[in-house]
């Protein structure tokens, strides 16, 4: 069989997490951010997107 390419996501931190609310920085964390201009690359599934949602305004994302 034939693997499916799955789609995934790049996510880099543009802005620091000083004085984000606790909810915010556990949820960089998990998504491995942890410094500025930092990116990680992740799967691109509901998951992650509902963890990039509540951190919006904190990170960009591209397609990779």
């Amino acid at each position: 069989m034939a693997k499916k390419k799955t789609k995934s996501i790049k996510i880099t931190q543009v802005k620091s997490i000083i004085g984000a609310k606790k909810p915010q920085k556990l949820t960089m964390d998990a998504l491995g951010l942890r410094r500025m201009n930092q990116s990680v690359v992740k799967e691109d599934n509901p998951q992650i997107r509902g963890m990039v949602q509540k951190v919006i305004h904190l990170v960009k994302v591209e397609e990779a």
